[in-house]
């Protein structure tokens, strides 16, 4: 007569099987739908999970689809930003059948960019400042210092990388722009030192005349972690 091997000695894989039979079982006692859910969660495998903050709920945008995060620190860089973001609209339309309203999309204005989240009227008071601050940025129309905010206007043409596309255009389609304020604050430094005037009430005004659908948060690069952290695709324009 043949005989038996001691359980020991059986098939690894006859093992697990009565392993994960005996999970499954325990799971169904205790009333757990789906052991293999349990076992994947983060929580239940001690994965990171990102606190959720009060001030970042503004980059919810519950009826969208898709979200991206365009990230620049140049004006340069946000120029091609707004053309990014127009395309985007433009291929999701087409390619997909998607509305404007099914993407949540953010441009980030950092650093030097900082400079254009702001109107006409604080280029017209501020210019020289937020040039200064906009790596000594020049209007291409008049190599001078500008008296706008030239990615609020068209008919740059090609002395620009926005291909036309503008900070007002965009807002009217969905688009938000997050501001940093440490970037805020400094260029005010810079505007208080030309101006004679006080750094905080500077700081005010600019803050109460962002583009539209600006919104400040605390530093840009705090913006580019959450935006991340709440599941939007990050795209770094430079």
């Amino acid at each position: 007569m043949k005989q038996q091997k001691p359980e020991w000695a059986q098939p690894r894989r006859s093992f697990l099987s009565r392993i994960l039979a005996g999970v499954g079982a325990f799971g169904a006692a205790f009333g757990v739908a789906d052991v293999s859910a349990l076992q994947s969660s983060p929580a239940s495998s001690g994965g990171f999970q990102p606190a959720r903050h009060s001030e970042d709920d503004w980059l919810e945008q519950p009826s969208a689809k898709h979200r991206i995060f365009y990230d620049n620190t140049t004006p340069g860089g946000l120029a091609q930003a707004l053309y990014f973001a127009r395309n985007c609209f433009v291929a999701n339309a087409s390619g997909y059948n998607l509305a404007d309203a099914d993407l949540a999309q953010i441009i980030c204005m950092r650093h030097e960019s900082t400079s254009f989240a702001f109107t006409d009227a604080m280029w017209v008071k501020y210019g020289a400042a937020l040039a200064e601050w906009a790596g000594t940025f020049v209007d291409p129309k008049t190599n001078n210092v500008p008296t706008i905010n030239v990615f609020m206007v068209s008919g740059y043409g090609d002395t620009l990388k926005n291909g036309n596309v503008t900070i007002d255009q965009m807002a009217k389609r969905g688009v938000r722009f997050a501001v940093c304020a440490m970037a805020t604050r400094a260029a005010a430094q810079v505007a208080a030192r030309k101006t004679g005037g006080n750094v905080d009430a500077i700081v005010k005004e600019l803050t109460e005349n962002l583009v539209p659908n600006g919104h400040m948060v605390s530093a840009g690069i705090v913006a580019v972690n959450r935006a991340q952290e709440r599941s939007y695709s990050l795209v770094s324009v430079v």
